[in-house]
């Protein structure tokens, strides 16, 4: 927020200079891409589908799919609390449609509350042609 009140929407040729607080090694090794995001509020993350996520079906592992969205919640908690001092209680995925090698993961975060203690968030996930592949919502809590 500025000093009006309002959200400030990032210029994402700035990204380099987002204090997204310490980066998980998860978030490197799945090479996420930011493509938008609006400080407190949302986070847009790209996600390529490589060889390494596949299932037997050659469609990305559902478990992949949660670890995205997890390398989504967790920057945009930092950004909404100001603190790494906060954990996951729970994240629920719902899958609507594989993806396949050589696609892109396009997860954007919400934040839908905020207390003291507790931040709920929620995403959707979809491919380069704009097809919903899943769903998530997510608790965080606050940790001394």
């Amino acid at each position: 927020m500025d000093n009006h009140g309002t959200s400030k929407k990032l210029d994402i040729s700035d990204q380099n200079n987002i204090d997204w607080g310490p980066v998980p090694h998860c978030f490197t090794f799945m090479q996420g891409r930011i493509i938008d995001y609006v400080a407190g509020q949302s986070l847009t993350v790209a996600f390529p589908v490589l060889p390494i996520y596949l299932n037997p079906a050659r469609t990305m592992q559902g478990g992949f799919i949660t670890a995205a969205f997890d390398n989504v919640f967790g920057p945009l908690c930092y950004s909404a609390t100001g603190t790494p001092k906060t954990t996951t209680v729970d994240i629920t995925t719902s899958y609507h449609r594989p993806i396949s090698e050589g696609d892109e993961l396009i997860i954007t975060a919400m934040v839908k509350a905020q207390g003291k203690t507790k931040i709920h968030m929620a995403a959707e996930a979809y491919n380069r042609n704009k097809q919903l592949i899943a769903t998530a919502a997510t608790n965080y809590i606050h940790i001394k």
